[in-house]
């Protein structure tokens, strides 16, 4: 009786979520300094999230000054010209709350997760770096954050195993002057070239209001919000204007073939393709053939490498969608006593089938449900990365629609067999796609030997 109770249940959310649409309900405001602010009424806790995108991240950088989106990252948390060095996190703590920040290619992210009633300061301090940051900013703070980074880089980059991995592939897989063509933490001639003045430079122009959105969802009143926001933020004056990303096309015209060396126990392979960017054709249904392909026990390389032939230690597939494109990548680590060849000609045999053959509807269906199962578990929260309050920031800046909700699910729930394949036909061909073989030092032979490049 307790697992029928438990069925119906589970049919009827289903049923619910097939007959209503997603509704976010929210209220977008723009400041006269240009600063966007998205607010949502959520008042089953009495909490808050407060979601500040800055429209930057290293795509912005410039070849020979990477690194520095990033680097502010550090530089944000470490005073401004009203919160001494050290309490931002303090203060915040101290009321209850939490924060984190974020950088990747397209943006950088800050959120609060705070008690409603400490809204008000979690605004003051988001506030006070945006406009008063170069207050309490030195040359010698900059140094200081800058050894941190480029310690940072060491153990996640030369000291990881396998860490070399993505600086090698995107170098690659983009052309030198695309923005892709480089890593989010920078390379360490690029952090110790920078001067203190080229920092200056890159957050006048990058961490103005006019070039930033402001997310808050929660345990709020909208208006006194508006009024709470316009207090802390409306003195701080609009930057410059800020160019578009003038970037190439991302094109891959060869198969590139590459080999590290590296002190591992395990070889590892990588296999990237660029692919459609973020909400385009293509982009959800290379997804759904993700999990396809590798998500759970009973798909369909996991089942092939891991399980069948026991060839793999593991074995996964994603697309990595940013803005200017993406990456779809597959990444198997071999059993001890087996190559990366014959991973590969695994992987090969199985992404031909899918191209010749559509998948069945019931592996499409489980997919998508196993999407929507997550993408409503995200609206269960408000804060944090991936909750509302972010989503609301995501879609503005990708689509210029905060009320994406309803469109973003539909793109997979629209997904068929048939896209499934001509999307993996289209996208992933044999002949333009970038493999890399990292093997223990001294174990080339177990690599992908097909003339391979060197680092």
């Amino acid at each position: 009786m307790k697992y029928l109770f438990s069925f119906f249940i589970i049919l009827n959310a289903v049923v619910f979520t097939q007959e209503k649409e997603i509704e976010v309900a929210y209220t977008h405001h723009v400041l006269d300094n240009g600063l966007n602010l998205l607010l949502h009424e959520d008042h089953s806790t009495p909490t808050v999230a407060v979601n500040v995108w800055y429209h930057v991240g290293s795509a912005n950088e410039k070849p020979g000054r990477t690194g520095f989106a990033h680097l502010f990252e550090h530089l944000m948390f470490e005073g401004s010209g009203n919160v001494p060095e050290g309490m931002f996190d303090n203060w915040l703590e101290a009321a209850g709350g939490q924060n984190n920040g974020s950088t990747n290619g397209d943006r950088t992210n800050y959120w609060e997760n705070i008690p409603s009633n400490a809204l008000e300061l979690a605004l003051f301090l988001e506030s006070d770096r945006m406009g008063y940051l170069l207050d309490d900013m030195n040359p010698e703070k900059v140094d200081g954050q800058r050894d941190v980074v480029k310690n940072e880089r060491r153990q996640s980059y030369e000291n990881r195993p396998y860490g070399l991995a993505w600086e090698t592939i995107y170098k690659h897989l983009y052309p030198e002057d695309h923005p892709y063509n480089w890593t989010t933490i920078g390379s360490m001639e690029d952090l110790s070239a920078a001067s203190y003045e080229d920092v200056v430079e890159f957050f006048k122009l990058y961490y103005a209001p006019n070039n930033a959105s402001l997310s808050i969802a929660g345990d709020i009143n909208t208006q006194e919000t508006i009024d709470m926001v316009e207090k802390w933020f409306a003195e701080i004056p609009s930057g410059k204007p800020v160019p578009p990303i003038d970037a190439p096309p991302a094109e891959l015209n060869e198969k590139k073939i590459l080999l590290l060396e590296d002190k591992v126990q395990l070889p590892r392979l990588y296999i990237t393709w660029i692919t459609p960017a973020q909400y385009h054709p293509g982009d959800a249904e290379l997804d759904i053939l993700s999990s396809i392909l590798t998500g759970g026990k009973n798909s369909r390389l996991y089942q092939k490498l891991v399980y069948d032939l026991q060839i793999a230690q593991d074995v996964n597939a994603f697309q990595s969608s940013g803005r200017l494109s993406s990456q779809y990548m597959i990444i198997a680590t071999a059993r001890a006593g087996h190559t990366l060849e014959e991973l590969m000609t695994v992987i090969d045999e199985e992404l031909s089938k899918i191209k010749e053959e559509p998948p069945t509807q019931r592996e499409v269906q489980r997919s998508v449900n196993q999407y929507e199962a997550s993408f409503l578990n995200r609206l269960q929260s408000i804060g944090g990365f991936g909750g509302k309050a972010d989503l609301l920031n995501r879609y503005l800046y990708f689509t210029g629609n905060p009320d994406y909700f309803n469109e973003d699910l539909k793109r997979y729930k629209a997904v068929s067999p048939k896209d499934v394949s001509a999307m993996a036909k289209t996208y992933l061909p044999g002949n333009a796609k970038v493999v890399l073989s990292i093997v223990p030092e001294g174990k080339t032979d177990l690599a992908i030997n097909e003339n391979p490049e060197g680092k």
